[in-house]
């Protein structure tokens, strides 16, 4: 094997780190297996921007920070769901692009599935290159239980989309299935962290609106030690609406029934176990391709 093809290999593999949270591969196996395994486009571009780059493409759409600029314009969400994946099949490919848009969009439908039930008028989803898709919410919940179910219907059905690329990938054996899952179950996973205006600060008011405190301490430690842009925005935003997501927007909003506060934090917790489990054995395929590449002789 010569230079070039060497360093043409490790390019390739490092990209692994993209969908696989830090995998770094170093190397090139000699065997067959991996090398069907090869990954392929759509992990080189990927590789330019990494988790961060997911995530800041799904947590700046929960920011909503760029709805006024789309706020006079008629784009339906078909035509900026195609927008969304051809800009994303420019630096991932077309494969990935795909999957991370559906993903996205499920989990927006989680959320739209539930007030529909609930009463509350919703408008259709957008979606915005490397911002995400949001969902308008044209009416305001009862009470804090009903803003919770809004809340973790997204993460619930996101979470059902990662876990079939998950059997997807069990019954294939393609990297790309097992790396959409693990990045579905990442994406799901972030949005739940007990911060507004993440999913998770929606959820935790009606359990204890200590969780916040205990959300954004977490927070501020692991921007101190990260400097993620992405979660600083996250945190500015959330504490300067703090004292009115505290007080509620009316009197009364927290008072829930016990049985229900009890309900939404079985759910919470639980999906959150649950999500950790899903990309822990989303991962297990990934790593075992880093194992083999590590262990073979230069």
């Amino acid at each position: 094997m010569n230079d070039r093809e060497l360093g043409e290999e490790e390019r390739r593999l490092r990209n692994l780190e993209a969908v696989a949270r830090h995998h770094a591969v170093a190397g090139r196996t000699a065997d067959a297996r991996a090398a069907a395994a090869t990954p392929s486009r759509w992990r080189r571009r990927l590789a330019t921007w990494g988790p961060l780059g997911a995530l800041l493409a799904f947590g700046l759409g929960k920011l909503k920070l760029l709805i006024p600029l789309f706020k006079f314009t008629k784009l339906g969400t078909l035509v900026t769901m195609f927008l969304a994946v051809w800009v994303y099949a420019q630096l991932w490919g077309l494969a990935f692009a795909l999957g991370f848009v559906l993903l996205i969009f499920v989990h927006e439908l989680g959320h739209a599935v539930v007030m529909q039930q609930q009463g509350i008028p919703a408008g259709a989803p957008v979606f915005i290159p490397f911002v995400g898709a949001v969902i308008a919410m044209r009416g305001q919940p009862r009470d804090a239980y009903v803003e919770a179910l809004v809340g973790i219907g997204g993460p619930i059905l996101g979470s059902a989309g990662a876990l079939v690329c998950l059997v997807v990938g069990w019954a294939t054996d393609e990297l790309i299935w097992y790396a959409l899952a693990s990045t579905g179950f990442l994406l799901n996973l972030f949005n739940l962290i007990p911060i507004s205006p993440l999913d998770g600060g929606r959820i935790v008011g009606v359990i204890s609106r200590w969780l916040w405190v205990a959300g954004y301490a977490v927070g501020i430690a692991v921007l101190l030690v990260t400097h993620s842009p992405i979660l600083f925005l996250i945190l500015l935003l959330g504490l300067l609406g703090l004292r009115r997501t505290v007080r509620g927007p009316r009197a009364g909003y927290f008072e829930v029934a016990a049985r229900r506060r009890m309900a939404i934090a079985t759910a919470y917790f639980g999906l959150l176990a649950l999500l950790a489990l899903g990309m822990w054995v989303a991962d297990r395929p990934l790593q075992e391709l880093h194992s083999e590449v590590s262990q073979t002789p230069g």
